[in-house]
């Protein structure tokens, strides 16, 4: 699987939880869940569940705690899935 992909697949992940629509549009490793999208911490939960569904990985607490970014959600992604 492809980087391009992950960051898609990322991106239909949280597009539901977005509570800043504009936040989208210019989607890519910088964006940010919470200042950029304002996905609220709630709602963060369920992203992390969505992405553990999505992907067949576990999240631990501390990787789910660095996880910001689109980036951030890739990189912890990418790790997981090679375990």
């Amino acid at each position: 699987m492809t980087e391009k992909v992950i960051l898609e697949k990322i991106k239909n992940i949280v597009t539901p939880y977005v509570q800043r629509k504009e936040g989208l549009e210019n989607f890519d490793e910088k964006t940010d869940f919470l200042t950029d999208l304002k996905i609220n911490s709630a709602n963060l939960v369920d992203v992390i569940l969505d992405v553990e569904d999505e992907f067949n990985i576990e999240i631990d607490n501390t990787s789910m705690e660095g996880m910001l970014t689109a980036g951030d959600a890739k990189r912890i992604i990418l790790i997981k899935m090679e375990n």
